[in-house]
């Protein structure tokens, strides 16, 4: 039996078991991702990560393995790092509903972090497919930036199921409306702006709007369908998680928030994608595009500080194997640095950031001492040949500390790269 000290480093690990990728080009044939068959086996939910937003090499990678896992595997719903409530037209889209050209007005305020390219796959490939591809959102409302896209199909329900409770409702939209914008980086510095009893008020009334809208399941029910219910009810608690993450987030700007507190808004994704996959048939299978630190399976922290529990830690803890976490990284190139400024579209600028030469420990720098291009490795595998990995992987242009080898199932590395040229500013 081998000694520890007879155990490759995990570069030299790499070099046996990685597999090169041919192409980035995302209409090129699929042939050099036949080894993610036998990687994905058994897994019914497949995360696709990446460790910044705004990369060129990320996009193109996803939309490949996209195209590959619907195509050759049979995965059948794209969930997506998007706001559960304003998912709803867009899967509508995606069947055919509209215009080919009427995708920028339903995204018109939705941050552009590369939804748009997946969503005109699937629309193409529903035209012929015999069954389609349906598309679903997991998150708060505008990534944290407004209680309104929640607040509006709930209000449309009690309209017709329960008028009573409806003036609560609109005490609630008028607080909501006062600071509400595209992303956590407006909302949160206009919300902590608020007087502590208007930001008081409105979790109080959504508390009790939410405990109604529970207690009183047999009577709406007896007014309405059950689907209606369970997508109103979702799109209540989105909003209640949303209010949360605005004190949390007000919080860790002001820096003076509670330990892990953000991580309300990575349970609300977990609960949402396991709220679509129990009403889906037990034989579809998902691709789940998120940020890396949503997607990996313990907890993030940075110099040994807690700072949140991720969407996948709740979800391997649910679904176990069935749940496989591939994180996208780079060895070098550029990164996108989102630095916060209210004045800006989505409150925040996009910097073309140099990436450092891989810290010694990482993982960028086991792909680049393996000499590999473009590559994908399953990490099972060492996990139970308890080899001694990486504790570190990029987080845009900074390391988050983590034994990678638990943190995720896979890792898919590109050489170098991109920041994107998309523009934010809105239409």
């Amino acid at each position: 039996m081998p000694t520890t000290t007879d155990r490759p480093t995990f570069a030299g690990w790499l070099k046996g078991h990685a597999t090169p990728l041919r192409h980035l080009d995302p209409t090129a044939p699929l042939d050099d991702l036949k080894p993610l068959r036998d990687l994905l086996e058994g897994a019914r939910v497949v995360g696709l990560g990446e460790h910044s937003h705004f990369i060129d090499e990320f996009a193109v990678m996803r939309q490949r393995i996209l195209r590959f896992l619907v195509e050759r595997c049979g995965f059948t719903v794209l969930a997506f790092e998007y706001g559960f409530c304003e998912a709803l037209p867009l899967d509508a889209w995606t069947r055919g509903s509209g215009t080919d050209d009427g995708l920028s007005a339903l995204l018109a305020n939705a941050v552009p972090i590369g939804l748009q390219d997946p969503l005109r796959f699937l629309r193409r490939h529903n035209r012929t497919a015999a069954e389609p591809v349906r598309f679903a959102g997991i998150d708060i409302p505008a990534a944290g930036g407004s209680l309104l896209p929640a607040l509006t199909p709930v209000t449309d329900y009690l309209r017709h199921i329960d008028p009573e409770a409806l003036p609560a409702l609109q005490s609630v939209t008028t607080i909501a409306a006062s600071f509400a914008g595209d992303s956590a980086a407006v909302a949160a510095p206009a919300w902590a702006r608020l007087t502590t009893n208007e930001q008081d008020t409105l979790s109080a009334l959504l508390a009790r709007l939410l405990i109604r809208f529970r207690a009183l399941k047999p009577l709406y029910l007896s007014r309405g369908d059950r689907h209606s219910y369970d997508t109103s009810l979702r799109c209540l608690e989105a909003a209640c998680h949303g209010d949360y993450t605005f004190r949390a987030m007000a919080g860790l700007f002001a820096g003076d928030g509670l330990t892990a507190d953000t991580s309300a808004r990575d349970l609300y994704m977990a609960e949402s994608l396991l709220w679509h996959l129990d009403r889906l048939e037990p034989t579809d299978r998902v691709v789940l595009m998120a940020h890396n630190a949503h997607l990996q399976r313990t907890p993030i922290a940075f110099d040994g500080h807690l700072t949140g529990l991720p969407m996948g830690q709740h979800l391997h803890h649910a679904l176990g194997d069935a749940y496989f976490a591939l994180g996208l990284t780079s060895v070098t190139g550029h990164t996108a640095d989102m630095r916060r400024d209210e004045t800006a579209p989505f409150g925040f600028t996009v910097h073309d950031t140099p990436l450092e030469p891989p810290a010694p420990g990482s993982v960028e720098s086991a792909f680049a001492e393996a000499g590999l291009g473009h590559a994908v490795a399953g990490l099972r595998q060492a996990r139970a040949e308890q080899l001694n990995g990486p504790d570190r992987i990029r987080m845009q242009n900074i390391y988050q500390h983590t034994q990678v080898v638990d943190a995720f199932d896979g890792i898919l590395s590109t050489p170098a790269s991109t920041t994107t040229t998309t523009n934010l500013e809105k239409p």
